[in-house]
């Protein structure tokens, strides 16, 4: 019985493999980033590949004059349970291919995007980006959230926080700690401190 049901999976591989003009991705987790750009056109918007900038999002050359951000990793599912994003991410992008005009089995997820020139704001203490990294800084409210700020920002009247560094545990931050940020990754909690400089 195991070596029938073998039989059967190393066919239909093999049928895939020799299938003319198709293209086969393995959709059954993260696609591993390649050391440059996919093939052009095989993956939309597969790691090391450019988009163009504006309402309606395509995939361009990466030398192209359109180009205006490049893919760092491309994931499937969702943001909040996929793989988290590098820190470098400027902004994400969700995709959604549907229909027959779609070109991989890669339909729907998501793309961590950094832009190819400045503004970057998901660097550390730029007031943006999908993630709170160490060196942003943030304001909380009364409810319990923060929200991310410009560190050269000099405007607001509430207080600022800087997140200076990233533990595991919460009882890992120094004494001096002020506010606790979740973060992403393995170590999920900042010990920002409050800023009085700025």
């Amino acid at each position: 019985m195991l070596l029938a049901v073998a039989a059967v999976v190393v066919a239909l591989v093999l049928t895939a493999c020799e299938a003319p003009g198709r293209a086969v991705t393995d959709d059954r987790g993260p696609v591993p980033a390649p050391p440059g750009p996919s093939p052009y056109g095989v993956v939309f918007l597969g790691p090391g590949d450019c988009s163009s900038r504006g309402p309606v999002i395509r995939e361009v050359f990466c030398r192209s004059e359109k180009a205006a951000a490049t893919v760092l990793t491309r994931h499937l599912g969702t943001p909040s349970s996929g793989p988290p994003c590098p820190d470098a991410t400027d902004f994400v992008l969700h995709i959604s291919e549907t229909g027959t005009g779609a070109r991989s089995r890669l339909t729907t997820g998501y793309a961590c995007m950094r832009n190819l020139e400045p503004p970057h704001p998901g660097d550390p203490g730029q007031g943006g980006g999908p993630l709170t990294v160490v060196g942003d800084c943030v304001t909380a409210s009364r409810a319990g959230e923060v929200t991310e700020t410009a560190c050269a920002d000099a405007g607001g009247r509430a207080p600022r926080y800087r997140v200076e560094s990233a533990v595991r545990r919460r009882a890992q931050c120094p004494d001096d700690t002020d506010l606790f940020v979740s973060l992403s990754g393995e170590r999920p909690v900042g010990c920002a401190r409050r800023s009085t400089g700025w």
